[in-house]
């Protein structure tokens, strides 16, 4: 590694696992002073880093963490795939998905502002999703939906403090190998009877023929947070093996 992040404070949310883990463990490589959250503490056991619960969906759970770190760096990574049309979809559901996939992000980022601009700049990256209002996907309301207003919610803030030097970006995944997509997998293997034929499912709309591993969606997230990305601001960044691109 680069120490490219070297200097930098850096939070993260929903560190435990996937690519919050996996990008826990790059920007620690890097030098960066990591401090990984997520709601289940035990996920967060053999990161070398400072590590800590912040319920996302709670306003003084996040001001309370996001004050201990007082971040250069805030990526946001809290999120969850509600499964089914809007058909499926309840008035619960569909409040939970904003709570989480959005809201979240409002109140990481409305307590770590203040602290960015006092300290000259900051650079936040948003976890939104190829499936949101750059691609639909089966069976994906409310989480396309939520991903959708991930992108606008990004567009809004770095268009507002760009001249405070902060950055505001998010990034665009298809489908990624985590312990959540793997459960997916399993549920949705359990409907068709077969789990070979569920992942062929989620394989088969790849045209790279696989799924990413989340090493690769890190980094991204890295160069998101560094300096070799200083002219690069308000943007979804698709990297999802081609699939939007068909």
């Amino acid at each position: 590694m680069t120490d490219r992040l070297k200097g930098k404070r850096a939070l993260i949310t929903a560190a435990g696992q996937g690519i919050g883990r996996a990008t826990a463990e790059m920007f620690i490589a890097e030098g960066a002073e990591v401090f990984a959250t997520d709601l289940n503490a035990d996920l967060l056991t053999g990161l070398d880093c400072e590590t800590y619960v912040i319920d996302a969906r709670n306003d003084a759970s996040v001001k309370a963490g996001v004050e201990r770190a007082r971040p250069d760096v805030l990526f946001n990574c809290a999120g969850f795939v509600h499964h089914g049309s809007v058909e499926d979809a309840t008035d619960a559901d569909w409040e939970f998905g904003f709570d989480l996939n959005v809201k979240s992000m409002f109140r990481t980022i409305r307590a770590a502002l203040p602290i960015m601009v006092a300290n000259g700049g900051g650079s936040i990256v948003n976890m939104s999703s190829a499936c949101s209002s750059v691609i639909g996907a089966p069976n994906r309301f409310i989480y396309g939906t939520t991903k959708a207003a991930v992108i606008g919610l990004t567009k809004s803030v770095a268009v507002d403090f760009i001249k405070q030097g902060i950055r505001c970006n998010a990034i665009c995944p298809g489908t990624v190998e985590s312990p959540s997509w793997h459960d997916r997998v399993r549920a949705l293997g359990e409907q068709l009877g077969s789990q070979d034929k569920a992942m062929e499912q989620f394989v088969s709309r790849q045209p790279m023929g696989r799924v990413a591993t989340a090493t690769e969606i890190a980094a991204l997230v890295t160069y998101l947070a560094s300096d070799e990305s200083a002219f690069t601001t308000g943007h979804p960044h698709i990297i999802d093996g081609g699939w939007s691109g068909q």
